[in-house]
């Protein structure tokens, strides 16, 4: 406001004193007489005063169509002018206004026209790592791959863009199939960002779907490094990908390494129920019972499973069903009131034919919490108690339509698995299989381990009069397809 007002009172100081020196040269009388040859020209002093600022009007433009004379010729060379200075303006302006016109168009969904807008704005912009990631992405919402993936490869050429270049090529191999090409260039990307989470996620998922334990875990560890994945997060997983090299190298015949894997596996993650049983395993192959029933007492006091039970039980294969009993009291006094602890109990007593002890064990849980497993140990209970065939065949046709029980259930998509493993073979997701109730109830019949663990470590023969309802069930599931064994954990989604 101020600087406004003083120009204001300068420009009327200005007019005012232009007007005075007028009035001041027309009252002297003074006058110019030029002469240009025989002629003479008599100029009064005003008209003196005008002629000169036409003449100096004069010269000024001469001089500047002499200067732009002299730019066009050198604009006409390629050299920087004014003049290309000007049009390089104007040709800037119309890119950047194609550019955001391309922009909003991809926003919107119209890929044609964001390819044209893209075309013109490399046209008066010459900037590739502006247009060609637009030429790319538009291109992918034409449906034209090829002249995508050529404008993804533009930006690999430069060091600014070549991460982008990367990560646009590693999405089209994997919407095309191409595993093997997605892993190396995930490789690539995270090799120039580490710090990239979306591309250690992508990497990871990428190392154990084609089950390079040894890469997940360097990746892994990288992850940890640059600060993106918390460090109990780190040892769970690494210990799920530790457990996966162990039963890997286990398959190749290498025992020794797959125990030192396994154990290791245990150490990073004792609740890891398969990573628990293969360490167990191991120490019971090397002739360390101890150190197998701290392993498995461990884990149980985390989450009572019966793979951990079926290898306690391996501890001492020859032992009589009595002493086998004996034995377990020290693992089921570490939860005694889970169900698994009691359907446990339950089936110790009766491999001992203890069937008071088996039905207190048991309690209310078939009531409360029916599942196959505790319908068919009330079944077996019954019979071994001499109890009437229909109370038996009732206790067993609600066994065959109750809840199979706790499963191992992909916790991202709800897909029940026989067995445990690192990935999901449903979504392909990565430690998100888990010992738990499926949200749905499927017809999978439980495996060896679900199903009275113990029963089979040499129980008193029974001779029946007639053919065994129990029997009978167990002949039927045995015709059934079996389950494979399963050792693994109760793991948080990734």
């Amino acid at each position: 406001m101020i600087w406004s007002s003083l120009k204001i009172v300068v420009f009327v100081f200005a007019v005012a004193g232009l007007t005075w020196g007028a009035g001041q040269l027309s009252e002297s009388g003074a006058g110019l007489r030029l002469f240009f040859g025989a002629t003479e020209y008599s100029l009064t002093a005003v008209q003196a005063a005008a002629a000169l600022a036409i003449l100096v009007l004069i010269v000024w433009i001469g001089l500047k169509l002499a200067g732009l004379a002299v730019a066009f010729v050198r604009f006409a060379n390629g050299d920087e002018t004014a003049l290309s200075r000007y049009f390089d303006r104007r040709s800037q302006q119309k890119g950047f206004e194609a550019l955001s016109e391309g922009l909003t168009a991809l926003a919107a969904g119209d890929g044609r026209l964001a390819m044209a807008k893209a075309t013109k704005a490399e046209r008066h912009l010459q900037r590739p790592e502006l247009t060609n990631l637009i030429t790319a992405q538009a291109a992918e919402a034409t449906g034209d791959p090829g002249r995508a993936e050529a404008a993804y490869r533009r930006l690999l050429r430069d060091d600014r863009t070549r991460f982008v270049g990367i990560r646009g090529l590693l999405k089209q191999k994997l919407a095309a199939g191409d595993g093997e090409t997605a892993l190396k260039l995930a490789e690539m990307a995270f090799a120039l960002k580490p710090g990239h989470a979306e591309t250690g996620d992508l990497l990871l998922h990428l190392q154990a779907r084609e089950e390079d334990w040894s890469g997940a875990r360097k990746t892994l560890a990288e992850k940890t490094r640059q600060g993106v994945l918390p460090r109990d997060v780190h040892r769970r997983r690494d210990a799920v990908l530790a457990l996966s090299e162990a039963r890997d190298v286990f398959r190749q015949g290498t025992t020794i390494e797959a125990r030192e894997r396994a154990i290791e596996a245990n150490r990073l993650s004792p609740d890891l129920i398969p990573a628990a049983v293969m360490a167990a395993q191991a120490y019971i192959t090397e002739g360390k019972a101890k150190s197998a029933e701290r392993v498995l007492r461990k884990a149980w006091s985390v989450r009572p499973h019966p793979d951990l039970a079926a290898t306690y039980a391996t501890i001492a294969p020859e032992e009589n069903p009595e002493t086998r009993r004996k034995r377990f009291r020290g693992l089921l006094k570490i939860s005694p009131d889970h169900p698994e602890s009691r359907m446990l109990s339950a089936e110790l007593n009766i491999a001992a034919q203890d069937f008071a002890a088996a039905r207190a064990a048991l309690g209310d849980l078939a009531e409360t919490s029916p599942t196959t497993r505790s319908l068919t140990l009330m079944a077996a209970i019954e019979r071994g108690e001499g109890g009437e065939d229909h109370v038996v065949r009732a206790w067993l046709t609600r066994a065959v339509t109750a809840p199979r029980g706790p499963q191992w259930v992909c916790e991202n998509c709800g897909k029940v698995h026989g067995i445990w493993g690192p990935v999901c073979d449903n979504c392909e997701a990565f430690d998100t299989i888990a010992w738990g109730e499926p949200k749905e109830a499927e017809l999978t019949m439980p495996g060896a381990a679900e199903t009275l663990p113990v029963l089979a470590s040499r129980p008193a023969p029974v001779e029946p009069d007639e053919p065994d309802e129990v029997e009978a069930v167990a002949a039927s599931d045995e015709d059934a397809p079996e389950a494979p064994k399963q050792p693994a954990p109760d793991t948080p989604a990734t």
